[in-house]
């Protein structure tokens, strides 16, 4: 058994990666960590009572050194690659659902803040399985990508040589209320989100970067990304719809069903995808319609699962030399 701990386990991503690992046939959990610790996990989460139990200790890279090969990092960014610097010089592999390694550097401080392990960001794996899948298996560290990139790069991916950079790429992305995490604040309060849809940091969204830096990285080319992220009044699942132009003629629907002919982790739809399809499950469902040389592209994936919690869980497996599935839900359960 590979022994894993799990920092930062009171947010949503804390729980669900909880809810995955319990009953992993080759992980257990050694050690579940938050700042605070001296908590009890079922009082941070009463859905785990009679389920699972532990003690929450406070998070210390030693003592994680000490009992577990592996640590996935639910941590806020800053926070993250402070403990991920201790416990790679601790030959503990690392799994970080944070930003602090997703990005280049420039691109990283320029929208975050200054960064404090530049040597490790060197040397990151971006977590995406259908692009960084070899790679991954040799990582010491996985960068695990946010929720909208992951749902946009994954409709964009297979159409990336043909789209036409003359033409703006438009992302309209819309996720349940929980990707804007546990923290309460204005924008999340009940009032405000229930029975309403509204978007937030139009144009300015960090996750903005990250699609268009990772295209680049595929690419060498260089597109203008318009995000816009809004909050839908569901608790989970999310929604990209995406616009642009490709060049030439082009069928797309063969295009994206060749792209993923393969892939375990992506269903190519028939039909305009819906978030009910993937809530509970690491899929990600694309559809695509084409007029002329405009095509739309739709996308969908549980924000907390594909678009954290079981995609960290997927690179992990891939670190340890495990099948990418192991212990990966694969039934929405919403009917």
């Amino acid at each position: 058994m590979i022994k894993v701990a799990i920092i930062g386990v009171s947010g949503y991503t804390g729980l669900e990666l909880v809810k995955l690992l319990v009953n992993h046939p080759k992980f257990e959990i050694s050690y579940i960590g938050t700042s605070k610790g001296d908590e009890k996990l079922t009082t941070l989460h009463p859905s785990l009572k009679d389920v699972y139990s532990c003690e929450v200790k406070k998070s210390n890279a030693n003592d994680i050194a000490k009992v577990a090969d592996l640590a996935f990092l639910a941590l806020p960014h800053k926070t993250a690659m402070g403990f991920a610097k201790e416990l790679l010089k601790r030959d503990v592999k690392v799994v970080d659902l944070s930003a602090d390694y997703r990005l280049e550097l420039s691109t990283y401080e320029e929208f975050y803040c200054p960064h404090e392990d530049k040597e490790n960001l060197s040397h990151s794996v971006y977590g995406l399985p259908e692009i960084y899948k070899e790679d991954i298996k040799k990582a010491t560290l996985v960068a695990n990508p946010g929720c909208y990139p992951t749902a946009s790069l994954l409709g964009l991916l297979p159409f990336v040589k043909y789209i036409d950079e003359n033409y703006p790429i438009f992302i309209d992305a819309k996720s349940g209320v929980s990707g804007a995490g546990k923290s309460p604040s204005d924008i999340k309060h009940f009032v405000k989100v229930n029975e309403n849809i509204f978007a937030y940091n139009p144009l300015k969204h960090r996750h903005s970067p990250e699609i268009k830096e990772k295209l680049k990285c595929l690419t060498c080319r260089d597109f203008e990304v318009n995000f816009v992220p809004h909050l839908l009044p569901v608790t989970r699942g999310m929604l990209v719809s995406i616009y642009l132009k490709l060049k030439g003629d082009i069928d797309a629907k063969e295009i994206l069903q060749e792209f993923y002919r393969k892939s375990e982790f992506v269903r190519v739809r028939q039909n305009p995808v819906e978030i009910k399809s993937t809530a509970g499950t690491n899929f990600c469902d694309i559809f695509v319609e084409q007029k002329d040389n405009a095509i739309f592209i739709s996308s969908s994936i549980d924000n907390l699962l594909r678009g954290a919690s079981s995609q960290a869980v997927v690179n992990a497996n891939l670190m340890c030399g495990f099948k990418a599935n192991l212990a990966i839900p694969k039934i929405a359960y919403i009917p």
